[in-house]
């Protein structure tokens, strides 16, 4: 089910450009079509959203808003099972990200000078939360609390609507427990236009972040500049390192975790034993056919699925840092004195025991990670996605007599003399 790759320049860029290639793209009718969704409810405020709801979501609504019962209704058809989880995976994520907290300073000079850095919460954020099929209540964990813990001052969720008016229960739960200010049931291109413009109902935000469609992601492209975003996720992707004394039926099991997100999901095992590669296959097709989204998985697996060997471990982190994978397993023994070696990935998962899953749902690390090769350049969701930094500065009088010659120089290399004369008349 993994295709065989020989390693050579050549095939690591022909994997890297097949990588690359699945980035979700919006065709011409999609990106009018949101395009003329977001000019609707920009111009129509809570009538388009009502409209809007009704032609895409089925269903009639007499009000956006959840309700405080709503959501207890919904913690009690979740069930305490769930709910304990919920609630210890909180506490967990919560105790991670209060540890990226960052500080403001202050430097102080002679002459009457000094100047620092201040680190501002966000005022509103905006939660995207998918509903129906693609209903994770792990994600609203992961984007509302590391919010939370950064100080943002509201906190608002938008949620598609069911057929019966309501929200996914599980989805309620979880925002009621994590904290969530404000719920409003709408969803779509529309939902994300809403947060950005604000309606009569739903006040604009200063960042939306989230999962979803190609009609939300190309309506988050779309309003990035009037609202932050956090990023465009494409599809999801895992890479295992392993060596001879893994175990194959855990290698297989891993892999397939993030093929059945999608049919254009990455599974890539590269290891240094070409027999472990053999056993996984057999695993591989041994396991998928007791697991529900079997299609899936091994229309993912036939599409991009792949098995390179290689000489060391060293190699074999050296091609996942070209790669570099949403979710990076490290399945060796004393992954630490590896973890040194990786540049790129979005979380690594160390040891035999940690599968990727643990940081889906419950480990305390973030699972809104970088994709398609963007580890490169970006961090996963953090405290630090939910802050601005804004610097501030001091000069006495006597520090401007001290250094302004000195500015003034310099403007008028640059040609600019109404930045100098700003200095000259105080001299």
């Amino acid at each position: 089910m993994l295709k065989y790759m020989e390693v050579n320049e050549i095939s690591k860029q022909q994997l890297i450009k097949s990588l690359r290639s699945r980035s979700l793209k919006a065709d011409e009718s999609v990106t009018k079509s949101v395009a003329d969704i977001i000019e609707k409810v920009k111009n129509e405020g809570d009538k388009a959203l009502y409209e809007l709801t009704e032609r895409f979501d089925l269903v009639k609504l007499d009000s956006f808003e959840v309700t405080e019962s709503d959501l207890n209704e919904c913690i009690e058809k979740a069930g305490k099972e769930f709910i304990d989880a919920l609630k210890e995976a909180k506490e967990n994520i919560e105790e991670y990200h209060k540890k990226q907290k960052a500080n403001g300073y202050i430097i102080t000079k002679n002459n009457g000078v000094y100047l620092g850095q201040r680190v501002i919460p966000l005022e509103r954020v905006g939660v995207y939360v998918p509903g129906g099929t693609a209903a994770y209540p792990s994600s609203v964990l992961m984007n509302v609390i590391p919010a939370k813990v950064a100080g943002v001052d509201e906190i608002v969720m938008v949620t598609p609507p069911d057929k019966n008016g309501g929200i996914n229960p599980y989805i309620g739960a979880a925002a009621k427990i994590a904290g969530v200010d404000k719920i409003y049931k709408v969803g779509g291109a529309q939902a994300v236009a809403a947060l950005a413009y604000g309606t009569e109902t739903i006040i604009k935000v200063d960042k939306i972040v989230g999962p979803g469609n190609i009609f939300v992601a190309e309506a988050k492209k779309m309003v990035f500049g009037l609202v932050d975003i956090d990023m465009i996720a494409g599809p999801s992707e895992i890479l295992v390192v392993a060596d001879e004394k893994s175990n194959p039926v855990h290698v297989a099991a891993d892999l397939m975790s993030q093929a059945e997100h999608d049919k254009i999901a990455s599974a890539i095992l590269v290891t240094t034993s070409k027999k472990l590669y053999e056993k996984v296959e057999e695993e591989l097709k041994r396991q998928c056919e007791y697991l529900e989204r079997k299609e899936i998985i091994k229309e993912s697996l036939k599409n991009y699925g792949k098995a390179i060997i290689c000489e060391s471990i060293e190699e074999c982190i050296d091609i996942s840092n070209i790669i570099a994978p949403e979710h990076l397993e490290l399945m060796v023994d004393e992954p630490m004195q590896y973890l040194g070696l990786v540049r790129n990935a979005g979380s690594v998962f160390l040891g035999r025991y940690t599968p990727e899953p643990i940081g889906d749902y419950f480990g305390g690390t973030n699972h809104v990670l970088p994709t398609s090769g963007t580890a490169r350049f970006f961090s996963p969701l953090s405290v630090d996605s939910f802050i601005k930094k804004s610097s501030f500065i001091y000069y006495s009088k006597e520090a401007v007599k001290k250094d302004g010659r000195k500015i003034i120089t310099m403007a008028d290399k640059e040609g600019l003399t109404a930045h100098a004369n700003s200095i000259k008349v105080r001299l």
